[in-house]
């Protein structure tokens, strides 16, 4: 697996490597309090979101994530991140997730051609055998959103984490394997398409 960062391109959204020179408008993105309600650290503020950023960075360094600014391709406006995480190379596995848009943003199919991007280059470029993510699980949004893609439910790990208000959160989890793929790939193109058909009308 080649963990150097690197861009993904779609119709309307573009995965930039994060930098540190978009901390201004990551925070900016970032400062709805409600989008951090299911996260175990609030990045509504500048520090917080500086915090937020050199994490990323810091597991980039380490080779255990491949963190990325999310800007959509039309106007190079910055509108929030994602990352690949708990990469793990001997197991062909790793994480989506770490993700938050800019409320605006949301329920526009950029989160869709993200998650294709990334799980196309997951099994296409790095030939992963799995991808996961997790969510909270009274997040609904997040939860239909995963299923909406076509990722399958595994279970909850209870007791799992600690929201950055100190509520003990269940994760959900959500998996996408390589045999999952040719499917959950010609979905997610029907869903673009179908949405860019809206778009056009």
């Amino acid at each position: 697996m080649d963990l150097t960062p690197f861009l993904l391109t779609g119709r309307h959204v573009r995965l930039e490597p994060l930098s540190l020179a978009h901390l201004g408008a990551l925070t900016t993105a970032g400062a709805d309090p409600a989008i951090w309600q299911w996260y175990s650290v609030n990045g509504a503020t500048p520090e917080t979101m500086r915090a937020f950023v050199e994490d990323g960075l810091a597991s980039q360094a380490r080779g255990a994530a491949v963190p990325f600014t999310v800007m959509e391709q039309a106007n190079g406006a910055i509108v929030g991140s994602t990352r690949f995480g708990a990469i793990e190379p001997k197991h062909r596995r790793a994480e989506i997730g770490w993700t938050f848009l800019a409320p605006r943003c949301q329920r526009t199919g950029i989160n869709t051609e993200m998650k294709y991007l990334m799980l196309r280059h997951a099994f296409e470029a790095w030939a992963l055998q799995r991808v996961e993510f997790k969510t909270d699980s009274l997040n609904e949004k997040s939860r239909n959103a995963l299923r909406r893609i076509g990722a399958t439910e595994e279970g909850t790990l209870r007791n799992h984490m600690l929201t950055y208000t100190g509520r003990v959160r269940h994760s959900v989890y959500y998996s996408v394997t390589n045999e999952d793929w040719p499917r959950v790939k010609r979905h997610l193109e029907g869903l673009m398409a179908r949405h860019d058909g809206a778009r056009a009308a």
